[in-house]
């Protein structure tokens, strides 16, 4: 039985590989991330997510730093913080409801600089 940590792991191991495919195992077509950036429901909408997320963080000076993970039986909590050549993530975090080894629904809030 995988447990949420588990889940967390592979899913922090595949978006740090920019591995899309890998990502994607982490989701079913009833998955659901809320964003400030909008809805995004089923496999296509999140995996058009990820691609976006991908190309912004596929630099060489993209960086990601862990600040937190909590797991509390099927809630998984991160907070984090990154710079691309595109923003700066000065303060992110996300949540994650993993109900039966995968994501189910998934939030994202952070508070981001645009260096344009």
């Amino acid at each position: 039985m995988t447990t949420t940590d588990d889940v967390l792991d592979h899913h922090l191991t595949a978006f740090g590989e920019q591995d899309l495919e890998a990502v994607m195992e982490d989701y079913t077509d009833e998955s659901v991330i809320v964003t400030n950036m909008g809805t995004f429901r089923g496999l296509e909408e999140i995996e058009g997510l990820f691609e976006d997320l991908f190309a912004e963080f596929d630099h060489e000076e993209a960086t990601i730093d862990m600040q937190q993970e909590t797991v509390e039986d099927e809630f998984a909590y991160i907070v984090w913080e990154a710079e691309t050549p595109e923003n700066v993530y000065e303060f992110a975090t996300d949540t994650f409801y993993v109900p039966e080894e995968t994501i189910l629904f998934q939030t994202f809030a952070g508070h981001l600089s645009s260096k344009a």
